[in-house]
């Protein structure tokens, strides 16, 4: 399905890399204008110099409200106004849950749930003006546990049923939907997850394995859900969490 979102205004938290950088590309081939969010100022600006005029760069640390607050209301003034907000930055921490830190918690509750709740809010008076939409990134770990991930579950159940919340209290203005990945092809699981393992390739394969589809996803494909739920398309939808997981969540593998 093609997009159109000419003449739409789009605030991309965590747009720099990876499912939000996806996202921002996606929307600006679809005709919006963007801001750029990162974490600091040099990210933002370089992400943004590579991305044409109709990307604007809007730094802040989505961990900390009073830099939520600043962030989205900068970028609402540089676009004249806000249609979309995709809440994308966020944190992945794994790890024993006996080895939990209150640091690492902290980290990965503020980054996830306290951020999407606080740009949302941020956001409210500039969504209300447009009758515009949240798409929030929630993952299939806020619907199912996985072992070794206990934090990071939390902060995503949060960001879903936060998603359900919202979408009743600010009906029939704002809609609000999450969608919930499994594992997709970042350069943080890259990272995190397959290269920082002993066995790279016996982890990548195992990540596959781990959906029905027998692969991982590609950001391009998590883009294309935040587009639709962001657009006309879907304007009956809203408390909505699209599992886009290859199956993961769907039920028992097979014994």
């Amino acid at each position: 399905m093609n997009f159109d979102f000419s003449g739409k205004r789009v605030l991309v938290t965590g747009g720099t890399r990876g499912i939000g950088r996806a996202a921002v590309e996606a929307f600006l081939a679809a005709g919006a204008q963007v801001a750029v969010n990162g974490r600091s100022e040099e990210s933002t600006h370089n992400a943004v110099a590579r991305l044409g005029p109709n990307a604007i760069p809007a730094p802040g640390d989505v961990a900390r409200p009073d830099a939520c607050r600043a962030m989205v209301s900068h970028a609402a003034r540089q676009m004249d106004g806000l249609d979309v907000l995709v809440n994308c930055a966020g944190v992945a921490h794994g790890g024993p849950v006996d080895e939990v830190t209150e640091a690492v918690w902290d980290q990965t509750l503020d980054a996830n749930l306290k951020g999407t709740f606080f740009c949302t809010q941020a956001a409210l008076l500039f969504l209300r003006m447009s009758k515009g939409n949240v798409v929030n990134l929630a993952s299939d770990a806020g619907l199912i546990g996985e072992v070794g991930l206990a934090v990071y579950c939390a902060s995503k159940g949060g960001v879903v049923n936060l998603t359900r919340a919202l979408a009743l209290e600010l009906a029939p203005d704002i809609r609000v939907n999450c969608v919930c990945p499994g594992y997709v092809d970042t350069d943080m699981v890259r990272r995190d997850v397959i290269n920082a393992s002993a066995h790279p390739d016996q982890t990548e394969a195992a990540l596959a394995a781990s959906s029905p589809l027998n692969r991982i996803a590609g950001p391009d494909e998590i883009a294309s859900a935040i587009l639709y739920l962001a657009s006309d398309a879907a304007r009956f939808i809203t408390g909505s969490a699209l599992q886009i997981d290859g199956g993961t969540t769907a039920g028992h593998p097979r014994r």
